[in-house]
């Protein structure tokens, strides 16, 4: 009987090919500014391009990457599209990643 921090390496295997297809995900700085911005809260694309200066087709491009890989979904109001985090996992790990690098550590 295995003890119970041991996992099945079909399973360890499993979960660090999920974590691989996230990380590889992240590591794009585009991509990377929009998730750490949207770790906020919602924005629309015209507020994302404000405030990170990703200028389109750049903005576009890696907004549907995003949405591709289901990190992020989107909600219409009219003309705006807002988008959103809506993996709790990618939202985790993003928000550790926001405090280790993006938080004002002038406190």
């Amino acid at each position: 009987m295995p003890d119970a921090t041991h996992i099945e390496l079909s399973l360890l295997r499993e979960r660090a090919g999920e974590a691989h297809k996230l990380l590889k995900t992240l590591a794009n700085i585009d991509r990377l500014m929009l998730l750490c911005q949207l770790s906020q809260g919602e924005m629309n694309v015209g507020e994302l391009e404000r405030e990170l200066g990703i200028e389109q087709p750049t903005l576009s491009q890696q907004l549907g990457v995003l949405r591709r890989e289901a990190l992020v979904a989107t909600r219409r109001d009219g003309k705006q599209i807002y988008y959103r985090i809506v993996d709790d996992k990618v939202m985790a790990v993003i928000e550790t990643l926001y405090a280790q690098f993006c938080a004002d550590d002038s406190d």
